[in-house]
């Protein structure tokens, strides 16, 4: 499978800016594998795919604010900091992106917030994400992380160009986010509401919580035309004992299991076992899926509409088939359906 297959033309109004109004109602494609049927519904419909025991696999990492700006010893030029990873809380080291990144040295000293209340100091330079910086601050690590966090603003990705508004520190966040360390939201859960959760929950369909602190792997570009070669960034996962057991249930008794969003199918297919069940796992995947590819796990998959060349996009196509799912884009566009995280939800079964 070639890079070049995934691409396509985007118009640039497409790409939504802003969230729907209201979580659950967003619109919503429904993809029929077998069939190739293609219908156009609204996100709060999904109840009508669903039924007693089916299971729904939610990432429930939470979004931190991780996107800071501040200035550099001596040249005061403007610095933005994006915090990746925290590498050792008692040594306050994190690992971060810089950018403008030739600006930046080891031993530069780069200072943040009114009256430069926190300060961080360049000690590597060599990693492949970025840098390694060590904050300087006096107090325990619970402060330590408010008042850097308080310094940060909600991580929109690029491609969504506008300021961080009040809203987005919200909608830039599943309702059912309970794990910090994502610095991407996972998209398809932004269109499920409470009010939805619930009916769902009437309904009888079962939940199971995975975490999966997705980072910005996805949105790094390939470079390589022949996808066998790419290799993604690790992402930490976490997939406890309950989480396994209600989609091992589900599963041994035929129900439909619909997992909810890449970063959640990603994790299900590192931790599936040989004989097709979940199984506990405490780690970090780099797991790359994409064209042909035998999932084990979900019957189902909820996700957003992704831009072009993009890792989301094909493991899309892997789960509803690149001939389907390439012509579901094609019409995606001719209906103006919006793309990106803010973006409307497809529906594969």
């Amino acid at each position: 499978m070639k890079l070049s297959k995934f691409k396509f033309i985007l118009p640039g109004e497409l790409i939504a800016f802003h969230p729907a109004p209201n979580r659950d109602e967003s619109r919503m494609m429904v993809i029929h594998r077998k069939t190739g049927q293609i219908e156009h519904k609204v996100f709060k419909e999904i109840l009508d795919y669903f039924g007693a025991k089916d299971v729904f696999i939610f990432n429930n990492t939470k979004v931190f604010p991780a996107r800071l700006y501040g200035s550099k010893e001596k040249t005061g030029a403007r610095i933005e900091v994006f915090l990746l990873r925290e590498l050792n809380p008692d040594l306050r080291l994190w690992d971060v992106l810089v950018d403008p990144a030739r600006k930046i040295r080891i031993g530069n000293k780069l200072y943040f917030g009114e009256n430069d209340s926190m300060v961080a100091e360049v000690i590597d330079n060599t990693t492949s994400r970025g840098r390694t910086l060590r904050f300087l601050y006096d107090g325990n690590h619970d402060e330590f992380k408010k008042a850097l966090f308080a310094l940060g603003e909600t991580p929109l990705p690029k491609y969504i160009q506008r300021a961080v508004e009040p809203e987005d520190e919200m909608r830039y966040q599943n309702i059912f986010a309970t794990e910090e360390g994502a610095v991407v939201a996972p998209a398809a859960g932004l269109h499920f509401s409470r009010e939805l959760m619930k009916r769902l929950e009437i309904k009888d369909c079962r939940f199971s919580y995975v975490t999966v602190h997705s980072g910005l792997g996805n949105y790094r570009e390939i470079d390589v035309e022949d996808l066998t070669k790419h290799k993604m960034d690790s992402e930490q996962i976490i997939i406890n004992g309950q989480a396994t057991k209600i989609v091992n249930e589900g599963k041994d008794n035929n129900h439909k299991i619909c997992a909810v969003g890449t970063s959640a199918m990603r994790a299900i297919e590192t931790a599936v076992s040989t004989d097709g069940h979940l199984k506990e796992f405490e780690g970090w995947t780099n797991k790359f899926i994409f064209p042909p590819y035998e999932f084990s796990v979900a019957t189902n998959m909820v996700t957003n509409f992704h831009l072009p060349l993009s890792t989301l996009l094909m493991m899309t196509a892997a789960f509803g088939g690149f001939d389907l799912i390439m012509d579901a884009y094609r019409i995606a566009i001719e209906e103006k359906y919006h793309f990106g995280a803010y973006g409307d939800a497809m529906l594969i079964v």
